[in-house]
């Protein structure tokens, strides 16, 4: 599952797309890939399951916070994205649940039928691109698997006595991971199965929170697929800016588009300057020349390879910058976007 984040823009003063009080998200993953081990697999729910990662020596695992995800090589040659749905404060484990996607690209499905207790996985570090800014109340949003990034989000803030509430779909109730777990947080959660309930009334929902002005102070956070995104976006257009964040689990638009042009891409600290080919990306005319930039989803969706741009005008395909973000021009995912003239300038 690919994952990225995004927020609307930010009015000022007002929190930025992630971090804890509004700190500026960490896309670094914060060290050298772990060897971890499978230490507990469970089902969650219908074609969900559930695996506990810790370190074969028993050491304590990195710190990370409500809304972080990691890479995990499922198999060789084979990285997928997936939220810590855990408690962050065990540093004893990560946790993480895999919906089984048969459509899917392969990951879910070696997960599923071949890791299990005992198994070794290599993970990144945790990044948080869709962390918990300050907000007077929050409303967190889920779609099926996208409920794993809010579980600790939950404990977070039920912890914190803050002012929130959950909605959350699924197709049927078994189907719904941490439906049990969520149960004891009482009328905060909204447990709305598509099989008996219809749709998530988004649209109701989000209108009697603007009708009322609870919106102006409101946080959204929404993950899950493309349908309850896009119906969760255009609910809260007219919303004070900053105020939706999202996570998606696939980049929201094709990466390649008919009618690229070449550009020259200048390497600040060496001085060198390469050709970006129409249908290469920028990393791959990196990687290319042999210039070293960390990445992982190259689909514009987690992060990882956010570069510094000294010069030009970027054409940003990512999942992750917000809209003031890309207007500020500052930075670029590597993978995806590309340059909307002639020339290009990163701090490589």
């Amino acid at each position: 599952m690919s994952l990225s984040s995004s927020v609307a823009p930010p009015a000022a003063p007002g929190p930025d797309q992630s971090g804890a009080s509004g700190s500026r998200r960490d896309p670094s993953g914060g060290g050298p890939e772990l060897t971890l081990v499978v230490r507990a697999r469970r089902s969650l729910a219908l074609d969900v399951v559930c695996f506990d990662l810790a370190d074969p020596a028993g050491t304590p695992l990195p710190a990370w916070t409500a809304g972080a995800h990691v890479d995990v090589t499922v198999r060789p040659g084979l990285t997928r994205q997936y939220s810590l749905c855990g408690d962050p404060s065990d540093r004893g484990v990560w946790r993480i649940a895999v919906l089984r996607e048969a459509a899917g690209r392969g990951g879910s499905m070696h997960l599923h039928d071949r890791v299990g207790a005992g198994t070794t996985l290599t993970v990144s570090h945790p990044r948080n691109a869709f962390a918990l800014v300050d907000a007077p109340r929050y409303l967190l949003v889920a779609g099926g698997i996208g409920i794993t990034p809010l579980m600790p989000m939950v404990a977070d803030l039920a912890a914190r006595g803050a002012d929130w509430s959950l909605l959350y779909g699924g197709r049927a109730l078994a189907a719904m991971a941490f439906a049990e777990e969520l149960a004891r947080y009482g009328p905060r959660v909204v447990l709305h199965p598509q099989d008996t309930h219809g749709l998530l009334p988004i649209g109701d929902v989000l209108g009697d929170l603007a009708g009322s002005g609870a919106h102006e102070g409101t946080a959204v956070y929404c993950c899950g697929p493309e349908g309850l995104l896009g119906a969760v976006e255009a609910a809260c257009a007219a919303w004070p800016a900053g105020a939706l964040h999202t996570e998606r689990f696939r980049p929201a638009e094709p990466a390649v588009r008919d009618g690229d042009h070449p550009f020259e891409l200048r390497l600040a600290r060496s001085g060198r300057v390469l050709t970006v080919r129409p249908g290469q990306s920028v990393l791959a005319a990196l990687e290319s020349a042999g210039a070293a930039v960390t990445s992982s989803c190259r689909d514009g969706t987690c992060g990882t390879c956010e570069t510094t741009v000294l010069g030009g005008d970027v054409d940003h395909r990512d999942t992750v910058l917000s809209q003031a973000e890309r207007a500020a021009g500052r930075t670029m995912m590597v993978c995806v976007s590309r340059s909307l003239g002639e020339r290009l300038e990163l701090d490589i």
